[in-house]
């Protein structure tokens, strides 16, 4: 049986650990040839070497919009094409304590925004205007539940995460007669270095309230971004699709 990737052409941001690195497995096992970026090139490359042959390691800085418009075309000198990207690079935000909104500096808050969001921007920018020369793609970003739901000591954080479903849902609409879908994953607490960072025992907070009772794997979250970048969900358009084991509805009160 083919993979859901067969014979496409991938880029993962973020794709050197986390969320990314699994992604970026799961995408190259799927059948997909894949650019693993990051601003952590070591990371980038230790990825791609696992991978092997049919993944390029591209240091990305999103802030940058040359730095992306480099990663789409990197991957089209290697690889020929871009068909579909996972937006995956992001931050949490200052985590050694959670801080109220009127507290945040403006130097951390503003680096929050421009990776969450402008970042996001950029490489969209840059993606679609590959896909656009190809004929055609898919993009997921990575949101939050944090963009669907206030979240106490980390503004920043959720106001990026908020306007990635709003950039997503935008373009779209936008890009849709194109041949062209964008989607976003929301996943819950999940396993990753960075939540390792959060305050003590939250994570633990967050097993204990989840219906599941346990936090989410990385790869669960490739899954979820693996199918939504395949042909099988090819009439899946503009969602926000929450990767939480049921933990929105145990936040919202049902």
């Amino acid at each position: 049986m083919a993979g859901m990737l067969d014979g496409k052409v991938a880029i993962v941001t973020g794709g050197g650990s986390g969320i990314g690195r699994a992604a970026c497995l799961l995408f190259a096992k799927e059948g997909a040839s894949v650019v693993v970026a990051d601003i952590n090139e070591p990371a980038a490359k230790s990825v791609a070497d696992e991978i092997g042959a049919k993944a390029i390691a591209v240091r990305v800085d999103v802030t940058d919009r040359a730095s992306t418009d480099a990663m789409a075309q990197a991957a089209i000198t290697a690889f020929g094409k871009l068909d579909v990207a996972f937006n995956n690079a992001g931050l949490a935000g200052r985590t050694e304590r959670f801080t109220r909104t009127g507290d945040f500096s403006e130097e951390e808050s503003d680096r929050v925004i421009m990776v969450n969001q402008q970042g996001v921007w950029n490489c969209m920018r840059s993606e679609l205007q590959a896909m656009m020369a190809g004929g055609g793609g898919a993009i997921v970003n990575t949101s939050s539940l944090a963009g669907i739901r206030g979240y106490a000591g980390m503004a920043p954080y959720a106001a990026s995460k908020h306007a990635v479903i709003g950039l997503t849902k935008t373009a779209a609409l936008e890009y849709a007669a194109k041949n062209i879908r964008v989607n976003a994953v929301l996943p819950g607490g999940v396993d990753t270095p960075m939540n390792a960072t959060m305050p003590d025992g939250w994570m633990d907070v967050v097993a204990r309230t989840q219906p599941m009772k346990r936090v989410g794997k990385p790869e669960e979250i490739a899954e979820a971004a693996c199918w939504l970048l395949s042909d099988r969900a090819s009439f899946v358009n503009a969602q926000a699709l929450n990767v939480d084991g049921g933990w929105s509805e145990v936040l919202s009160g049902n």
